[in-house]
């Protein structure tokens, strides 16, 4: 656990094999009981709330299928990120509305001002009474809306998310990449009090 404590950008297969003097098959085994342990003891409170914000975007991961191109082959995140506080991830199968909007109403409170780009998946948000909908026009090059709506925090997220997987551990399947999500969570979430990150994990470890 020290270990994923002390890497700002995770620790690979290997790196626990050479530190822990065991299989590389153990080392997995052990780095997947870990990430799974992070996303436990994490939890999932709901985003925003009346007078708060909460960015949304999906991102394409991987996607190493020979012939793949664009989208084809890769994995698909949701990111929800509350303006200076909590971000949240799921691994779903496509970008469609009636796929992304069930994960975005279980988790974003009412009363919460989304900011998303101008993506189709996203339209039901401005029909949704229980929230304020703003994009911006990426195809404009808009980053930054004429009311301040912005997805810069949650696209900063998933850049450090995927140098972390390219730099460190180089390939992840889709079957575990909710893993390294979780993970990814749990750091960031606790971005301001680092210093609780080993005590939560040991706090929250099943005992007996």
């Amino acid at each position: 656990m020290f270990l994923f404590t002390k890497s700002r950008n995770g620790v690979s297969g290997r790196e626990l094999q050479r530190q822990l003097g065991v299989t590389y098959k153990t080392a997995w085994r052990i780095g997947h009981k870990i990430r799974e342990h992070m996303a436990r003891v994490d939890g999932d409170d709901p985003l925003g709330g009346a007078g708060k914000t909460v960015q949304v975007d999906e991102t394409f991961i991987g996607g190493y299928e020979k012939g793949a191109y664009g989208g084809k082959g890769k994995a698909i995140v949701l990111g929800m990120m509350e303006n200076g506080g909590d971000v949240m991830t799921r691994v779903i199968p496509d970008r469609k509305e009636f796929t992304m909007f069930p994960h975005i109403a279980a988790n974003v409170a009412i009363g919460t001002e989304i900011h998303t780009d101008e993506h189709g998946g996203y339209s039901s948000l401005g029909d949704e009474p229980a929230y304020t909908h703003k994009t911006v026009n990426h195809r404009k090059d808009e980053y930054v809306g004429t009311s301040g709506q912005t997805t810069n925090s949650i696209e900063g997220f998933f850049m450090h998310l995927k140098r972390t997987i390219k730099g460190t551990h180089i390939w992840v399947s889709k079957k575990h990449l909710h893993k390294y999500t979780g993970e990814a969570e749990f750091i960031y979430n606790r971005r301001n009090a680092p210093e609780t990150i080993l005590t939560d994990l040991l706090y929250g470890y099943p005992k007996g």
